[in-house]
């Protein structure tokens, strides 16, 4: 299968000789380094138990305890992933072997992915275009949802609640498998309310704003998702259609969305779980195709896709600037098609392993509203790989990988629908963006090396990447409310090219692992939306463009096993960015992540079951490396706790999972969060429940 033909290329980090814990995820000793011979990059794999045990508010909050991996979250229902301090198109997200494409270039939304309809996920850290092509240069999340049963009929249910927006939901799956043909239905709804912060005002460019029951107004949402898939898997062939639907409406905090707020006749006040004005939705259904044939050391594979990505954003129609109040609250509205077709196979030979493979990719989006951010436009990539690793003794492997990459992007035209004056007795319509056309091409590479000697691992990955310029990034002429600045793009940028060294040194022993995965990172065209001291129609101008820049830091993890029942963890990240040339020459990146550090204990017992408790604390550092005119924001820490409970009832399994963050209700700010800006700080005390059966 695809995900497994690409996934073995991969490296993961260290464990115990014995059972290795990364937060509540146990491997044996000998899998875990049977697979590190194999791959020569940095990885973590979490299982269902670890969601179960971590469920946030969406998926990439449950993500977020992995060194490394943060989560870019707007309100409490939205959140980007970001890993290595690498966020949006920077990193790829792939559902069973195929990239999950959206709007991922919008900050105000998240990932159009059911958390609980995944078994399993694994991310890479670091620079991964050898294999998944432009979007891969910071990072790839790996979801797998398309686990085979092994029963005629199997399911489990799932009840789920969050006290910091008052969230309930509840999720549903039953899957079987008969003869050779299997089955798997899923089903999760999710409601949420206005989320809580720990203060009662917030500031708006120097105007304070009161709010209500310490609720962020109008940040309600819900959730929808849905999935059918049929398979059979024969001896040699294996086969799989899967079709989902993820709905998501949610809306944008009214206080942040403008000072006209203030004027509106709607009542934001009268209830916590409605969606007023300014709100958005967004749908996404994905149909994946997957086909498989094997036989004495050959393995082909087929992965077919269509998904198609639907996204409104609603305001009140008031005028801006020179615009007229508009007809009508469709302020922008986004439909994008994607048609995938990839196909790999894979020789395997003694100790040789020749993997090849082809990648490409079909997009189109066109937009409408009255607003406008980004112009519409059509993209075509195909890529193709070829990657070979050679076992040259049981303790020594070495790899390496050579791809290229073409890339069409076509903007179309867009003027303004109302006039703007240009003189004293003339006004035109502002034309905002221009037809154009631009190719782009690629050459990227990889070498790697891994080394095992008793209980020391290791390893070692150089290599190039590269990130073509989204049309967001060379088109963009307009304001962004949600985030209250002005973008503009810029036609000419160059494709990003990365260069980038990993490392890993791992000891592991019976009672204890460690490890330490340090990076240097360098960009001779790094993009990015640079803060200027300009204003435009009374919002901040942000502007893309390049610069030299490079990159470094580390993630570090140790496990320790105490005692039969005690065990601990530590875990840290640490990254440094400098831009070397360029109008902001010597200083970091906008929203440059600071160093943070996570200590924990638990206590695991048998009494009806298995059942843990235990304790965290996370320290995140203060961030004053900033782009002026940004702002500096102080280190803060919170206390966590959790209790687990696993016991059999019969033929089922009750799975209690329960989790408190920031217990201390400590006020603090995310140097990452856009809302920051406007003095909102993080949520405040939350616990969070998980009820689940299997059976």
């Amino acid at each position: 299968m695809l995900q497994i033909f690409l996934a073995a290329t991969l490296c993961a980090s260290a464990a115990i000789d014995s059972v290795h814990t990364l937060h509540d995820v146990s491997v044996t000793g000998n899998a875990w380094r049977d697979r590190q011979m194999r791959t020569s990059q940095s990885v973590e794999q979490v299982d269902r138990n670890f969601i179960d045990r971590n469920a946030g508010g969406s998926l990439m909050q449950t993500l977020e305890g992995i060194p490394g991996v943060k989560a870019m979250t707007i309100g409490s229902g939205q959140s980007k992933p970001m890993i290595r301090g690498m966020a949006f198109n920077r990193v790829a997200v792939t559902e069973d072997g195929i990239k999950h494409d959206g709007q991922q270039w919008g900050e105000d939304h998240g990932l159009e992915v059911d958390q609980f309809a995944i078994d399993r996920a694994e991310v890479v850290k670091g620079p991964a275009a050898l294999l998944y092509g432009s979007d891969a240069i910071g990072g790839v999340i790996n979801l797998f949802t398309n686990h085979v049963p092994l029963r005629e009929f199997e399911g489990s249910v799932r009840l789920v609640g969050r006290s910091v927006n008052d969230q309930l939901g509840a999720s549903a799956k039953v899957q079987g498998r008969h003869g050779r043909f299997f089955y798997r239905l899923n089903y999760t709804h999710i409601d949420y309310a206005d989320a809580k912060v720990p203060t009662d005002s917030i500031q708006y460019y120097s105007y304070y704003i009161r709010l209500h029951d310490r609720r962020l107004r109008n940040t309600a949402g819900r959730e929808r998702n849905g999935g059918v898939m049929l398979g059979y898997a024969g001896y040699n062939f294996h086969a799989d259609l899967r079709v989902s639907d993820n709905y998501a409406a949610s809306g944008f905090f009214a206080n942040a969305h403008g000072l006209e707020v203030r004027l509106s006749d709607i009542n934001y006040d009268r209830s916590a779980r409605d969606i007023d004005l300014p709100r958005q939705s967004v749908n996404h259904l994905k149909v994946l195709s997957h086909l498989a044939w094997h036989k004495s050391g050959f393995v082909a594979d087929v992965n077919l896709a269509y998904q198609n990505n639907l996204r409104e954003e609603h305001s009140e129609p008031i005028a801006h600037g020179y615009m007229p109040t508009p007809d009508g609250t469709l302020e922008r509205r986004f439909n994008k098609s994607t048609w995938t077709a990839n196909a790999g196979a894979r020789f395997t030979l003694d100790d040789n392993e020749l993997r090849i493979g082809i990648n490409s990719e079909w997009q189109r989006n066109r937009r409408s509203g009255w607003g406008f951010i980004i112009p519409d436009f059509e993209t075509f990539s195909i890529g193709t790989y070829a990657f070979d690793r050679w076992s040259l003794t049981g303790n020594l492997a070495v790899n390496a990988g050579l791809r290229y990459d073409f890339n069409r992007t076509q903007i179309g035209s867009y003027s303004d629908w109302f006039k703007t004056p240009v003189s004293a007795d003339d006004s035109v319509f502002k034309q905002r963006s221009e037809a154009t056309s631009r190719n782009f091409h690629s050459v990227t590479w990889a070498v790697g090396m891994n080394y095992a000697s008793g209980d020391w691992l290791f390893k070692a990955n150089v290599g190039k990447s590269f990130r073509v310029p989204i049309p967001k990034e060379l088109g963009a002429d307009g304001i962004n409310y949600h985030i209250f600045r002005y973008e503009q793009g810029n036609i000419g940028l160059d494709p990003e090219r990365s260069y980038q060294l990993d490392l890993c040194v791992a000891l592991t022993r019976p009672m204890f692992s460690v490890h330490i995965n340090p990076f240097v990172n360098y960009f001779p065209n790094y993009i990015y939306l640079n803060p200027t001291s300009r204003y435009v129609e009374g919002l901040q101008l942000y502007q893309y463009t390049q610069a030299e820049v490079l990159r470094y830091g580390f993630e570090a993890q140790a496990d320790f096993r105490i005692t039969e029942h005690w065990k601990a963890d530590f875990a840290a990240d640490y990254l440094y960015s400098e831009q070397l040339s360029g109008d902001k020459k010597g200083y970091t990146l906008p929203f440059s992540v600071p160093w943070s550090m996570n200590i924990g204990g638990e206590y695991g017992f048998e009494w009806r079951g298995t059942n843990s408790i235990g304790l965290n604390i996370r320290v995140v550092g203060t961030q004053d490396e900033i782009v002026p005119p940004e702002k500096p924001t102080d280190g803060h820490w919170t206390l966590g706790a959790s209790a687990n409970k696993e016991m059999p009832l019969g033929k089922t399994t009750l799975k209690v999972a329960f989790h408190a963050d920031n217990l201390l209700n400590r006020r603090y700010y995310d140097h990452t969060s856009y809302y920051r800006l406007i003095d909102v700080p993080e949520p405040g005390r939350n616990f969070s429940l998980l009820v689940g059966l299997e059976f």
